[in-house]
């Protein structure tokens, strides 16, 4: 079978195409017949890093850039990490774009001390690199570098330092200081009273300790009297313990007990003072005997010639009795018929 010169030509270019697209992600450094993974990092600025620029541990490359790629504001940017070696990386490793002299761009990870590792297709964290003037200057003069470092600390915190201090800031201090000034005042006179008040010879405590010497004086001259009192009281005292107090208290509780039997008596009816004053009828006998006398003194006021007949020649009185009082008697008790 004769192959045609297009269908040579035809395979020729399709291999030469495929060759031309391995021989392409090889160099970006994707491989084909060995294990890779795939890391992210994620950075505001790449100095200059791009694909196929090769990822460091210790030195040693262990992969190359795959791919950049970030959004239309310019905020991020992430970078593909292919990595060829299996290596395991801790979850605190970071990676730094660390830019060269010579012009090649690379990424440095450098290896935490965590126990467990940043899994396949995960995003390792970044740190900004310090760039290539410092990288050398820190090599050449560490002196000099760590000068440099530390007017970079100081220019940070000033700047720190200006923010802060907006004219509301420092407004307050300035009222901050006009109030301390003021309390410095305070102190001084606070100072000059407390020195008056401690004054051996006119202060008042001088005076205070005078007092306090005059009263232990007079203390000491009547220590006499006090001791007769002190005395008095222990013999007091000792006849109140010698009393019997508990024969009175006895006494005292038995009495109670009669008096309450005594008045318990009151409320019943089986004696004479519990009749008196539990039982109605004297009540009523008496309301009833009082009402009596009230109408026959009123019909004796009224009819006095039926009781006292005086008269030779008069006829005795045969007018019937009051049946109900007279008028200056009406609010008397009088017993409901």
């Amino acid at each position: 079978m004769k192959i045609s010169n297009e269908t040579k030509i035809g395979s020729l270019t399709a291999i030469a195409i495929v060759l031309l697209i391995l021989g392409f992600n090889f160099l970006k450094g994707k491989t084909f017949f060995g294990k890779s993974h795939t890391l992210f990092a994620k950075y505001t600025n790449v100095q200059g890093l791009a694909p196929s620029n090769p990822v460091v541990i210790n030195g040693l490359q262990v992969g190359t850039v795959y791919s950049i790629t970030t959004d239309k504001n310019m905020k991020e940017i992430l970078v593909n990490m292919n990595l060829t070696k299996d290596v395991n990386i801790p979850v605190n490793s970071v990676a730094i774009i660390k830019p060269s002299l010579l012009g090649i761009t690379s990424v440095e990870i450098t290896l935490g001390d965590a126990k467990t590792y940043i899994p396949m297709n995960d995003t390792i964290p970044t740190k900004p690199s310090s760039g290539v003037f410092t990288d050398v200057l820190s090599k050449v003069d560490p002196v000099l570098y760590q000068v440099t470092k530390a007017v970079t600390s100081i220019d940070s915190i000033m700047m720190s330092v200006n923010r802060i201090l907006d004219p509301n800031a420092k407004n307050n201090i300035s009222a901050m200081l006009a109030n301390l000034n003021t309390t410095t005042a305070n102190l001084t006179v606070a100072s000059a009273s407390l020195t008056s008040l401690l004054n051996t010879q006119t202060g008042a405590l001088a005076g205070t300790l005078n007092n306090l010497n005059s009263f232990t004086t007079t203390l000491d001259k009547n220590s006499g009297k006090i001791t007769s009192v002190l005395g008095n009281l222990d013999k007091t005292a000792a006849n109140l313990s010698n009393l019997d107090l508990q024969k009175t208290l006895s006494t005292l509780e038995a009495t109670i007990t009669d008096l309450k039997t005594t008045i318990g008596k009151f409320d019943k009816k089986d004696g004479t003072i519990g009749l008196l004053l539990n039982d109605t009828r004297l009540y009523n006998n008496l309301t009833a005997t009082t009402n009596k006398l009230n109408l026959l003194i009123d019909d004796l006021k009224t009819n006095p010639k039926r009781y006292v007949n005086i008269s030779v020649f008069g006829k005795k009185n045969t007018a019937p009795g009051l049946l109900v009082p007279l008028p200056d008697t009406v609010n008397a008790p009088y017993l409901p018929k």
